[in-house]
């Protein structure tokens, strides 16, 4: 492995070990934020843009993950992110179609912070009742001047904030003087997302609740159960099961 690369190795593990030390108060807080919503029939909400929007698939129709779980798609992948009110009819149209119901969570993602899509998901899903959940990394979101005409980061609207530690422009490492490499936000947002996941889990569990969690497809019987599991959830889920 190349000098850069055992530097990126070292430097995002201990990334990665702060972010888990840092949002660790976070996460305790919405385990029973997430596990009493799921219990009362709830569904979790997701949403990114661009890159973000990686993230927000990694928790929708997992092997091992709950199926309550759906995402607010983005047919453009985040090219027109920042059109002042294309966020607003993205979800508008997604509520109408599957719902966002109050108590629900929704957890939005967004690396700046800045951009108007889903700064907009995020007024729109508290509008409707819901915990807003902001995925970010909070020093950039906190310095870089949101385009969105209301004036406010992902970080100043969401009820809560998972800190993805990222740097701002999110790679970590020079390789010249003018560029740098490396970035972060990807799996360090993706392993937030997946400890609060296995700590609501771990919560319904504790609490005498169902687990409507999925299977892999590849294993024998796994198609039937994920579809026994998903069957409450069918009509509000965006990505359907096989």
């Amino acid at each position: 492995m190349s000098p850069l690369a055992t530097a990126y190795y070292e430097k995002s593990l201990a990334m990665l070990a702060e972010a888990r030390a840092r949002n660790a108060p976070v996460i305790a807080q919405l385990t029973p934020l997430l596990g009493q919503s799921i219990a009362a029939g709830g569904v979790v909400h997701t949403f990114g843009s661009g890159h973000s929007e990686i993230i927000s698939r990694e928790i929708v129709g997992r092997a091992g993950g709950l199926v309550c779980i759906t995402s607010i798609p983005d047919p453009t992948a985040g090219f027109i992110e920042n059109l002042v009110g294309f966020g607003t009819a993205l979800v508008e149209r997604y509520d109408r179609q599957y719902e966002l119901r109050p108590g629900e969570v929704v957890i939005v993602i967004s690396n700046s912070g800045k951009n108007s899509s889903p700064i907009e998901v995020a007024l729109h899903a508290k509008r409707k009742g819901c915990l807003v959940v902001g995925l970010c990394s909070v020093a950039m979101s906190t310095t870089a001047r949101t385009v969105h005409p209301g004036g406010r980061n992902l970080h100043a609207i969401a009820d809560h904030v998972l800190d993805n530690g990222g740097l701002p422009g999110d790679a970590i490492l020079p390789v010249t003087d003018a560029i740098n490499t490396g970035p972060t936000s990807t799996f360090i947002g993706c392993s937030l997302l997946n400890w609060l996941m296995v700590s609501v889990m771990e919560w319904l569990r504790d609490h005498g609740h169902e687990l409507p969690v999925l299977r892999s497809q590849n294993l024998p019987g796994a198609i039937e159960h994920n579809r026994a599991v998903g069957a409450r959830y069918r009509h509000r889920l965006s990505k359907q099961l096989a």
